[in-house]
């Protein structure tokens, strides 16, 4: 037998992708090694078959008297779960009659190339599979985000819609624009008509009541208030945690946001504070204010509206607002029409959309995304032994920072100064007073000048834009970091701040660049020689397709220079 044919049969019994397993270039597959002396599956991760809900074999008979209709006349896909748990019930009957493919792997996994990122697949049959009041609205949420905003959204999650602007977009103005405002829904978007809107208050107030959009409007009622906020979500940046290491995988899909799940507006309502003066204010030890939004949300296989909760010294501070204008404009329903929740210095999951109940309460709220999701761990803990008790609810977002430009392993060809530009922000009512860019990795660090930041405001980011120092040339490390005015700032790792949720990503952060210093005579020579040759300098892996350098030239080199071995 050849020796060639010979080595093709010794090699052929491995996978054609041993290599990428072992590599651990397809995590996702690889199966579980177990070292300890506990008995556990070691079966392979279940990979979805189909795009379908299939209907168990032992699934119970459905209720066809159930149906989920519209709530109430001019509250397109509004369900009420929270006063009735009789009809949640039934529901959640329903919706274990099916098993459901699994969530995507993106993290595990490449994530997919197109736009939208993910579909949401689950989500939306697990609307339809309530059905009723629920089918469509997968479909009308998406027609929504075709009409309000803008074409170069990139979409991250189709349902429910989570999308963020584009670098280039994003920090072109101080005051994001409606349609570049990033969005993170949790379920679909209703479609509300303001005249029979209103908004109910309860629980622990001693005038409980219903108010109307127009009362709320009321200028005799309500001093009318607007605010510049920023509302950051706090899975921002969530992608640099993902490359770092896997985390945690919620049915919600934690999206694999950047830099963009930031938004700055003007928004003009009345102050929550002044609404429950107008109820009488509070009772019997309440601390707390329950937000309801209208959409439908999922946890659990169980069906329920979208509730959170702020403390009472956060509305008592003058800080979370009941808005009904964006940026001047009536707010888009993508943005929560006819009234949303503005919390000021929170992640944006507290500043609920659809606002349609305030409930006073004693505690904080014990519905599951305050109480289950939305949470910081200590970095051991993971699905091996989470508990939500364990996590750190997340309310204020901590001071963070990012570039915008120059992008991510970018060729940047410069005269010794690169361009620099990006957004800084801290939360609780904090503001960045200094912003530090550095062009080696973190060691020496160039602050940016006052005016080319923009103006401070306490519930604001600042953008700005930066000439920082590189002389040296080659793979280059941009670094941000921002010093808020109580002297915060941030850890120089994304290791430092991973956690299981994947929340909160405050670290400094990073950028690699190729540097190319026009300003250093042999650097701006060979440029020439390319744009002479007509040939593309990029991609910077490709062989230089034209000599360099004549025989000629290496010998005539070599004879000015020292010989590579010595003799003694």
């Amino acid at each position: 037998m050849e020796a060639g044919v010979a080595h093709r049969e010794r090699v052929s019994g491995l996978p054609p992708d041993e290599w990428l397993l072992e590599q651990g270039l397809e995590p996702a597959r690889l199966g579980l090694r177990n070292q300890s002396d506990f008995a556990i599956s070691l079966d392979s991760p279940e990979v979805a078959g189909s795009d379908a809900a299939e209907l168990r074999p032992d699934a119970e008979d459905d209720d066809a008297a159930f149906e989920v209709a519209e709530e109430r006349p001019g509250w397109k896909g509004y369900v009420e779960w929270e006063d009735h748990p009789d009809k949640k019930e039934k529901a959640k009957r329903r919706f274990a009659r099916f098993k459901f493919p699994p969530p995507p792997e993106f993290q595990l996994g490449p994530v997919p190339a197109t736009n939208p990122v993910l579909e949401g697949v689950r989500w939306k049959l697990w609307h339809k599979s309530i059905g009723g009041a629920l089918t469509d609205v997968p479909e009308e949420s998406w027609r929504r985000v075709l009409e309000e905003k803008h074409p170069d959204m990139l979409h991250l999650l189709q349902f429910p819609y989570n999308g963020e602007p584009p670098k280039s977009l994003l920090v072109k103005e101080t005051v994001t624009p409606n349609e570049l405002h990033f969005v993170r829904n949790h379920g679909g978007i209703p479609d509300i008509d303001g005249q029979a809107f209103d908004l109910r208050l309860d629980g622990l107030v001693n005038k409980p009541q219903k108010l109307t959009l127009a009362d709320l409007q009321n200028e005799a009622l309500f001093p009318r208030v607007s605010k510049l906020v920023t509302i950051q979500c706090s899975g921002t940046r969530r992608l640099e945690q993902i490359n770092e290491f896997a985390g945690e995988g919620d049915e919600m899909i934690n999206a694999p946001w950047a830099e963009g799940a930031i938004g700055t507006a003007t928004w003009t309502g009345v102050s929550l504070k002044k609404v429950v003066k107008h109820c009488g204010g509070l009772k019997g030890g309440a601390k707390h204010l329950e937000l309801y939004g209208a959409e439908t949300y999922f946890k659990g296989g169980e069906c329920m509206n979208y509730v959170v909760s702020v403390p009472w010294s956060k509305v008592k501070a003058g800080e979370v607002l009941l808005a009904w204008e964006m940026n001047g404009k009536p707010l888009p329903k993508i943005h929560g029409f006819p009234l949303r929740a503005v919390v000021a210095g929170y992640i944006g999951a507290r500043s609920v959309k659809w606002l349609y109940r305030v409930k006073a309460i004693e505690n904080t709220s014990r519905a599951p995304v305050q109480s289950r999701e939305y949470l910081y761990f200590q970095q051991q803990y993971g699905k091996h032994n989470q508990l939500p008790q364990l996590g750190i609810q997340i309310q204020e977002m901590p001071v963070s920072s990012a570039i915008m430009t120059p992008w991510n392993k970018e060729v940047v060809v410069h005269n010794g100064h690169i361009a620099v530009t990006g957004w800084a922000y801290s939360g609780g009512g904090r503001w960045p007073e200094r912003v530090e860019v550095s062009a080696d990795g973190g060691r020496v660090w160039y602050g940016v000048p006052v005016e080319s930041m923009s103006a401070k405001h306490k519930f604001a980011w600042r953008t700005w834009t930066a000439s920082v120092p590189c002389d040296h040339e080659g793979w280059a490390e941009l670094v941000v970091r921002c010093w808020d005015n109580s002297l915060n700032t941030q850890p120089m790792e994304v290791r430092h701040s991973w956690n299981w949720g994947l929340h909160v990503t405050s670290s400094c952060h990073r950028v690699k660049v190729y540097s190319v210093n026009a300003s250093r005579p042999a650097t701006r020579k060979r440029l020439q020689e390319f744009e002479d040759h007509k040939v593309g300098f990029l991609p910077i892996t490709r062989p230089t397709e034209f000599a360099y350098q004549t025989p000629e030239e290496y010998d005539e080199a070599w004879s000015k220079m020292q010989p590579r071995d010595v003799d003694d």
